[in-house]
């Protein structure tokens, strides 16, 4: 930074960008011009015209963490080149143009707290600065990770990132030319080419993409982070990409940047940051995890303050408070209890629980025992509705495609060709959803119904793992992503254990999900149906019949549930009889298949009557 020099970039070669001060209604916006001089790291320099108004204020933690900004903005009040203002009382002015190391570094000069000046400094038409850089891509800011911390056994970061200004990545036989904004399709033949044999088709594969996003997609103004000595450090690209001749070829591509004062401790960083640090790419997309990265070092005090200090929101609320929210699930009371006919809130508690320690549950029991209306009930409650909530049945030929992803034919609208695309499946769905920005807080779920009915380890496939190890990433069979399961994600099954043991799920299944049993000899299952008969104001006999039914099966795995008495239908001339006829007595012979004795006398309506004592038998009559 500096008073005005000589040289290119004139006042009148460049277009006249304005910012708006924040609390500046009756102030006019300050003016500036971006320089096609260049400081010594490459980036552009900016010259705040003279004139410009700026805050008399500074954000409470700005000199803390943007040290050299705050003390540049020092020493030019101290000079008397921001000046108290006569035109704007309470404001300071700047007395002299003045040239700094970027836009940014402008913006915050005159703010006297951080700013992107690649998108806040705009032309009168309210177009941003970064649209008039040639070859860079338009759209908001994003975050990288670009690794120098182990390159060829040297550490670029210490050696020449940090002290220098920039960032850079190896690129030594990319031939000369290469420059800001190539195309990855050119990028591609050019690898091809320039790498030939000596490269393997999956490293080319690596190669165009992290050229493409070094050279094409990243922008002045996007964050940059980047590992070194167990600290991350975090900066702000100041200009293009260039290719310079390096003796190691090391680094012979750069961008330069302006790194924060100070690094992070790695064992200090949110769960969130360090699972995408764990991918295993030398340039890594953060954005998902930008609110984190803006929110490093700082507490929620000084981003509060941040926020009011920058008018982001005059609430108080920036993306960095608010991806700090906790995810939360809400403890089921006896309002839920008496909604769903628990015979104790606790029990209710107890699984909400296992879903917090273990995110994966399995509801296992004999058919009718109201495993599926439990799972979506309990979900709906603890995710606060059901648009949170997607359900998926399992069957003898689902598949990992149809579960998470996998090439479907897809037909375009507009040509009505039919050809196979990369589809999501309801998993990956429901995956994307909850890991939007501003949805980490929020819990979501997925019902598998009849979880046991398909082959587990061929439908999950590598998904296996993610359930085991929430805070690992792995590579995408199809889409070849780096994809991790979302903690605010969880996972309940249904599985009926009249259709295959709970003893004969494979013990990796066991060991990724908490079990909890619904079974007529349990609760809250045993006493479900009598506490909706008294609720209808009906009478207790079917659920006298059901106990009486349940007490002469042998296997708990069969025994019949409540839920098919629990209709108005049962309960009309005749249903009852029905009901038992057409979807009870079917079960218990499909159970006993093979054998001879007969079903209707042992499980029939009049039998268990009798055994009751109000039928045919009378009391106390013998059971068959």
């Amino acid at each position: 930074m500096s008073g005005t020099e000589e040289g290119p970039g004139s006042p009148d070669e460049t277009p006249e960008f304005l910012l708006r001060l924040p609390g500046a209604d009756e102030v006019d916006r300050a003016r500036g011009v971006l320089l096609d001089a260049v400081g010594t790291n490459g980036s552009r320099k900016f010259r705040i015209l003279a004139g410009s108004p700026a805050r008399d204020r500074e954000m409470p933690s700005f000199s803390k963490h943007f040290a050299s900004t705050a003390r540049a903005r020092a020493e030019l009040r101290r000079k008397g080149v921001l000046r108290p203002s006569t035109r704007w009382p309470g404001w300071l002015e700047a007395a002299e143009d003045i040239d700094c190391g970027s836009p940014s570094f402008a913006a915050g000069v005159l703010v006297g707290a951080p700013r992107n000046g690649w998108i806040d400094w705009k032309t009168e038409a309210d177009i941003p600065l970064s649209d008039f850089m040639e070859g860079v891509r338009s759209g908001p800011a994003r975050s990288w990770l670009v690794r120098g911390n182990n390159v060829s056994g040297a550490d670029l970061v210490q050696k020449l990132w940090l002290p220098e200004g920039r960032v850079s990545s190896a690129a030594p036989r990319l031939r000369q030319g290469v420059g800001q904004g190539v195309s990855k399709e050119r990028l591609r033949a050019i690898v091809e080419e320039d790498w030939g044999t000596t490269a393997t088709y999956n490293q080319k594969l690596e190669l165009v993409e992290e050229l493409y996003a070094f050279l094409s997609r990243m922008k002045p103004g996007d964050a940059v982070c980047t590992l070194s000595g167990g600290r991350l450090y975090v900066g702000q690209i100041s200009g293009p990409a260039e290719q310079t001749a390096s003796d190691s070829g090391l680094s012979n591509l750069r961008r330069p940047v302006e790194w924060q004062s100070k690094g992070h401790p790695y064992d200090t960083l949110p769960e969130e940051i360090k699972q995408r640090l764990a991918a295993q790419h030398d340039v890594v997309d953060l954005t998902v995890v930008q609110p984190h990265i803006d929110g490093l070092g700082r507490t929620d005090e000084e981003l509060a303050d941040e926020a009011v200090e920058t008018e982001r929101d005059p609430s108080g609320t920036t993306p960095a408070l608010a991806a700090r929210r906790e995810l939360e699930l809400p403890v089921p009371g006896q309002a839920l209890a008496d909604e769903l006919l628990t015979h104790d809130a606790g029990w209710l508690r107890e699984v909400r629980d296992l879903l917090w320690d273990e995110r994966q549950l399995i509801f296992y029991g004999p058919p009718g025992t109201g495993k599926t209306y439990a799972a979506l009930a309990l979900a709906e409650y603890l995710g606060g509705g059901a648009e949170r909530v997607k359900l998926v049945q399992f069957h003898p030929s689902y598949s990992y495609e149809d579960f998470f992803e996998g090439f479907r034919p897809r037909e375009n609208p507009e040509t009505g060709e039919v050809a196979f695309r990369l589809t999501a499946g309801p998993l990956r769905e429901l995956a994307d959803v909850a890991s939007r920005e501003g949805n980490h807080h929020i819990p979501h779920f997925l019902i598998i119904d009849e979880i046991n009915r398909a082959n587990l380890a061929k439908v999950f496939g590598e998904l296996y793992f993610l359930l085991e190890y929430r805070r690992r990433s792995v590579r995408l069979t199809y889409s070849g992503d780096d994809f991790l399961l979302p903690p605010n994600l969880f996972v309940i099954g249904t599985m009926n254990t009249a259709d295959r043991s709970i003893a004969l799920v494979d013990a990796a299944m066991r060991r990724r999900f908490a079990f909890v049993e619904l079974s007529p000899r349990t609760e809250p299952t045993r006493g479900l149906l009598r506490r909706w008969l008294g609720r209808q104001g009906f009478d207790s006999r079917p659920a006298d019949l059901l106990d009486a039914l349940n007490s002469r099966i042998d296997d708990p795995e069969f025994l019949i549930g409540p839920s098919y008495l629990m209709n108005k239908s049962v309960h009309r001339e005749g249903g009852l009889d029905r009901i038992w006829r057409t979807k009870i007595l079917p079960l218990l012979e499909e159970h006993h298949y093979g054998e001879t004795f007969d079903i209707a006398k042992r499980y029939g309506l009049d039998a268990l009557s009798r055994s009751l004592g109000d039928g045919d038998g009378g009391p106390g009559a013998a059971t068959p």
